[in-house]
C-alpha cells in the first residue's frame, strides 16, 4: 500500500481559516451586509486601489508565462526597503514562504522552535516535513517570556527559530531590544525568521533594519493585511544576506507567482496611502473597541495588541470559546474559536479590529450573550 512520507500528512493537523460570510447567511439568516466578518484579519477598507487598477491590466497577459523569480516585483520590493532584489523571494502568500523555510533550511528530525500558541502553519508544516517543533510557552496575558525563548534557544540549537512580532494570535510586541537579543544570542547555525505579517498595524519600522545587521536573519511580510491583497496571495521574504534567499528561490514551485499577483504585488507596495488609511482605522477602533469589551460583564480584553486583531478572553464561568462563537455567529458576527487555536484554548477568541460599524455589532452580539 503506498504510504505518505509522514504520519502527519495521513492525520495531521489542519489549518482552520475564519468562516466565509456565505456560511452565517445560509445557516442563519443574517444578510451578508450586515455580517461583521472578525475572524481573518482582512483589510476593513478593502484592496489597495492601485493594485486593483495593476490586476485588470495585466489580464491582457494571461496567456504569457510571468518571469519565474517574480523579478519585477523582487525589484519593486527591494527598491521599497533599500535590499538587493536578490535577496528577495516572492510566495502565493507569505505561507508559502513559511513552507519554503522549514523545507530549505531544516532537515527531518530538526527542531524548529516558536512560541504556544503560534501561527498554527508553523507547526503544521513543521509536522508534516518530518521537523521537530520545540515550544517555548507564553506567560500571563501572553507575555513572550524572552528570557525562556532565550534559554531554550541556547539549549535546543534550533535549525530555525520564529519570532511572530505583532504575535499571532495575541497581538503582542517584542520590543527592538529584545528581537536583538534573540539575533545575537542565537548560534550561527539557526536561520532567525522575524515574521512580521501584521507589522504596519504596530506603527513600529525595526524589522527590516535589522537585516543590515544579522546575517542570519529573514524577515517574512504579506501583502494580505494592510494592502488589502489578501485574495491576490502576495508574500516575501528578505534578507540582506542574499545566500538565505538563494536556496528559497531554488525549493518554490517555479512558476508560483501569475502574472496579477506580480502587477498587483508591484503597484500595491508603494500604495501608502491606502496602507496609511488602513492603519490610522485600525489604532483608532482598537483601543475603542477593547474598551468597549472591557465594560461587558464577564469578558476582557487581553491588553496591548498591536496588531489588527486582539483576544477576548471569557471569565463567565458558565461559557466557553465555542459556545460564545456560536451564539457570536447566530448574531451575525465571525470571530476565532480559540478552541481551533492549539495552546489557546476555551477562554479565548480572536477577534479582528475593523470598522466601527462592525465593532458595534460584536461589541451589542456579546453585550447580548452575556445578558
Amino acid at each position: 500500500m503506498v504510504r505518505p512520507s509522514s504520519e502527519a500528512l495521513v492525520s495531521g493537523e489542519v489549518y482552520v481559516p475564519g468562516l466565509p460570510k456565505e456560511y452565517v447567511t445560509a445557516k442563519y439568516g443574517v444578510p451578508a451586509d450586515d455580517i461583521a466578518k472578525l475572524a481573518s484579519a482582512e483589510n476593513p477598507h478593502g484592496a489597495s486601489p492601485k493594485a486593483v487598477a495593476a490586476v485588470e491590466e495585466a489580464r491582457q497577459r494571461l496567456d504569457i508565462y510571468p518571469d519565474w523569480t517574480a523579478r519585477q516585483l523582487r525589484e519593486a520590493i527591494g527598491a521599497k526597503y533599500g535590499f538587493d532584489p536578490e535577496g528577495v523571494v516572492c510566495g502565493s502568500g507569505e505561507t508559502e514562504v513559511i513552507s519554503m523555510v522549514i523545507r530549505a533550511f531544516a532537515a527531518p528530525d530538526d527542531p524548529v522552535l516558536m512560541h504556544a500558541p503560534c501561527f498554527p502553519l508553523y507547526r503544521i508544516y513543521a509536522n508534516a516535513e518530518g521537523r521537530c517543533p520545540v515550544y517555548v510557552p507564553m506567560g500571563k496575558d501572553f507575555d513572550p517570556q524572552i528570557e525562556l525563548y532565550l534559554e531554550t534557544l541556547k539549549k535546543v540549537n534550533p535549525k530555525i527559530a520564529f519570532i511572530t512580532n505583532p504575535h499571532n494570535p495575541s497581538g503582542q510586541m517584542l520590543p527592538e531590544a529584545d528581537v536583538r537579543r534573540v539575533c545575537e544570542a542565537a548560534s550561527e547555525d539557526t536561520l532567525i525568521v522575524l515574521d512580521e505579517a501584521y507589522v504596519h498595524y504596530s506603527e513600529e519600522t525595526f524589522g527590516m533594519d535589522l537585516l543590515r545587521e544579522y546575517k542570519n536573519l529573514i524577515v517574512l511580510r504579506t501583502m494580505s493585511k494592510a494592502f488589502g491583497l489578501a485574495g491576490l496571495r502576495v508574500g516575501f521574504g528578505i534578507s540582506a544576506n542574499v545566500d538565505l534567499i538563494r536556496p528559497l528561490r531554488l525549493i518554490k514551485p517555479t512558476w508560483n507567482m501569475g502574472q496579477m499577483q506580480i502587477a498587483g504585488g508591484v503597484a500595491g507596495i508603494d500604495d501608502d496611502e491606502h496602507v496609511q488609511r488602513a492603519v490610522r482605522t485600525v489604532v483608532e477602533m482598537r483601543e475603542y473597541v477593547t474598551a468597549g469589551v472591557n465594560n461587558i460583564p464577564g469578558f476582557r480584553a487581553v491588553p496591548n495588541s498591536r496588531a489588527n486583531f486582539f483576544l477576548t478572553e471569557i471569565l463567565n464561568p458558565e461559557l466557553d470559546a465555542t459556545r460564545v462563537f456560536n451564539a457570536l455567529l447566530q448574531r451575525g458576527v465571525i470571530v476565532k474559536d480559540g478552541s481551533d487555536i492549539e495552546g489557546l484554548g476555551s477562554r479565548y477568541l480572536r477577534v479582528d479590529v475593523n470598522l466601527k460599524k462592525h465593532m458595534d455589532r460584536f461589541l451589542w452580539a456579546l453585550g447580548d450573550i452575556r445578558a
